[in-house]
């Protein structure tokens, strides 16, 4: 992979123009970082082939039937770790999996497909992973902020996007795709975009035997109702974010909805949900420093009306993001990709 240091300004700009949408046209890509189409094109393509960057498309949760979600916290046998977590990161139903620090060696969410009474049978398999020592388990009870493009305030004033789009919030709506809104043409092109989401629609006509128009018209109402997701992968060190840390809020009961809201509106909070234990809300940050971190927590967090404490790890090594294995964890500690 490309080392991070090497990355220059118009590397940036053209992550974080993927990162607002990552099928953009080369030409658009352009238009946003102020740069020519060859230039943009040969750059954003070594930054995928580096494996700095991946584009994904998965389909949205509930698209396949009900779902549950869990935060688990794992504690593994010394030296154990990596191998755990390698572990979870191949089993499907995993959605993230990060090595932290603090209390814990793992995190993870862990989707229960049909509903949490399908929970037993599925941690059944996974406890058994060897090296796991302890496990513990919450239910994710709402889902308030998913960012895809937390990078964006990075050059809000400098790059062409309207800045109203820079400002805008990515708030989880209340309705959620269910099975009924995809048929079984729609998931054939959500699995031709799953390993590289810059597929064209032309190569995936023709994987999935239809034609171009279709596909393209089939994607922008997928798109447009919520029920895919354009994941763009990369690692915050690459945009000048050094300290990624996962935060558990404990929140008054009657301020709990009141402090979400209000944490949402924060650029740094990638992703915030409430979960059932102990009133509290599961808070993802992306920050350039701890310096940073300390400022954001001491003159934001501190400070909300509600907030009663809160326990924090911060993330070591990301090794899959919404269903999807990140391609530099492995080059990171030192294995074949």
């Amino acid at each position: 992979m490309k080392t991070l240091d090497a990355l220059d300004d118009l590397d940036r700009k053209i992550i974080v123009a993927m990162q607002h949408d990552g099928r953009a046209s080369w030409t658009a890509i352009a238009d946003i970082v102020a740069s020519s189409v060859p230039t943009v094109a040969r750059r954003g393509q070594q930054l995928l082939a580096d494996g700095v960057l991946r584009i994904a498309v998965v389909p949205a949760l509930g698209s396949t039937g009900d779902v549950d979600s869990f935060l688990v916290r794992i504690n593994c046998r010394p030296g154990s770790q990596l191998d755990v977590a390698a572990a979870l990161v191949e089993h499907e139903d995993v959605r993230f999996v990060t090595l932290v620090t603090g209390q814990y060696d793992i995190m993870a969410e862990l989707i229960v497909r049909g509903g949490a009474t399908h929970y037993p049978q599925l941690i059944q398999q996974l406890q058994s992973i060897s090296g796991i020592k302890r496990w513990r388990s919450d239910l994710i009870m709402h889902v308030y902020k998913v960012g895809h493009d937390w990078s964006r305030q990075l050059y809000a004033e400098t790059m062409s996007l309207p800045a109203d789009e820079f400002g805008s919030l990515t708030l989880v709506d209340s309705d959620f795709c269910e099975p009924d809104h995809l048929d079984e043409a729609d998931h054939k092109i959500i699995s031709a975009l799953r390993d590289d989401g810059r597929v064209t629609f032309q190569a995936v006509a023709d994987q999935v035997g239809m034609n171009e128009s279709s596909v393209r018209r089939r994607f922008d109402r997928m798109r447009t109702n919520g029920c895919l997701d354009v994941l763009t992968l990369v690692p915050a060190p690459a945009l000048g974010m050094g300290a990624e840390t996962l935060l558990l809020v404990k929140v008054d009961p009657s301020r709990l909805d009141a402090v979400a809201r209000e944490l949402s509106q924060y650029p740094a909070v990638r992703y915030l949900a409430a979960t059932l234990d102990e009133n509290s809300l599961f808070c993802e940050l992306i920050m350039p420093s701890a310096r940073d971190l300390y400022g954001f927590i001491t003159q934001a967090v501190a400070t909300l009306d509600g907030v009663q404490g809160w326990n924090a790890s911060m993330e070591l090594l990301f090794m899959k993001r919404g269903f999807v294995e990140t391609p530099w964890w492995r080059s990171q500690v030192g294995l074949e990709g």
